[in-house]
């Protein structure tokens, strides 16, 4: 019943990845913006946000259990951006190897990408930095988090002012497929759009909560921690099925949508969330934890570097892959 219930879940999140990239697309060629806004901001904080719930209600909402509530609030936390930077960045290159070839290159638009990464490498280390300033400041720990969501504030800002001389440079956001409810006979506007974007949504919160539960029910089986389902299982149970959206944008030769998606969901969950965290958590610095953001950290480092010396390959994401398997491997075998 268990499997049943997990397949059930990933099903239901496949086919709400297709109606909400089909209806994000129609949203950006309707308001005339860059794959790049449509990626990093309006994609990337949709998917972003069922998966944003949890270190929320447990840090708000939890159980009696303040510590298992700090521990799964850190956790989900820090576990996106580990996911995200990792496996979900790797997976784009599975899906694209048999088509592009190890070798074949990544045609993302680069400044945005550039920019993303930028943003996250500056908030993720602060956040690093954090957990030494002792509990006694929590002063300087608020204005960390502080200067996190000014940092996003500042993304956002310049995302949208880039929009419109990459529309004009050909980087504009064109749906590949006829609207999904204009096939049942709706017009296609601004509000059938955003019906069909909520009703995406809204299965990509049914299916996410449907493979938590299952999720939850399979960590006690395997005698896993608080602290380390929330770092390793609750980020693949909640982030990695909406990452489907990229592996459909990437097979549809779309990478700046693709590639905008895990990277401006990582800006979202790298300042925001953190934000929170430093201020409402202890923000330790224990190794699960420490060895974590130090893996996120190299993994986006690796491909800014690469960036910055010309195209993305295929075979670069392989490296990302093999950093998260190794941590998978120090935290379970320690």
């Amino acid at each position: 019943m268990l499997w049943l219930e997990l397949i059930l879940a990933l099903f239901t999140i496949l086919i709400a990845a297709e109606i909400f990239v089909n209806a994000l697309e129609h949203l950006g060629e309707k308001l005339h913006i860059s794959e790049g806004v449509t990626g990093s901001l309006f994609a990337a904080v949709g998917t972003a946000l069922p998966e944003t719930m949890v270190p929320l209600l447990a840090i708000f909402a939890g159980t009696s259990n303040a510590s298992v509530n700090d521990e799964i609030g850190v956790g989900a936390i820090l576990g996106a951006p580990l996911m995200l930077s990792t496996l979900s960045l790797s997976l784009l290159s599975v899906a694209s190897l048999r088509k592009r070839g190890v070798s074949g290159a990544y045609l993302a638009e680069p400044t945005g990408l550039k920019r993303d990464m930028n943003f996250f490498l500056i908030a993720f280390g602060l956040a690093c930095i954090a957990m030494f300033v002792p509990h006694t400041s929590q002063g300087i720990r608020y204005v960390f988090s502080f200067v996190m969501v000014a940092i996003y504030a500042a993304y956002v800002l310049l995302t949208l002012r880039a929009s419109a001389a990459l529309v004009e440079q050909g980087h504009g956001t064109a749906a590949a497929k006829t609207m999904l409810l204009n096939k049942i006979g709706l017009p296609v506007n601004l509000y059938t759009i955003l019906l069909q974007m909520l009703l995406g949504l809204g299965l990509l919160v049914a299916g996410s909560e449907g493979f938590i539960h299952g999720i939850q029910q399979a960590a006690p089986i395997l005698g896993i921690s608080a602290l380390i389902l929330s770092l390793l299982v609750v980020p693949i149970a909640t982030e990695l099925p909406e990452k489907i959206n990229s592996i459909l944008w990437i097979r549809a030769d779309k990478d700046t949508l693709a590639f905008g998606n895990i990277t401006g969901a990582l800006v979202f969950q790298g300042t925001l969330l953190p934000a929170i965290g430093i201020g409402l958590t202890p923000w330790t610095p224990q190794p699960a934890v420490l060895s974590g953001v130090a893996v996120t950290l190299i993994a986006i480092f690796w491909l800014r570097l690469l960036l910055a010396r010309g195209t993305l390959r295929i075979w670069y994401l392989w490296v990302n892959g093999l950093l998260y398997l190794a941590y998978l491997g120090f935290t379970l075998l320690r």
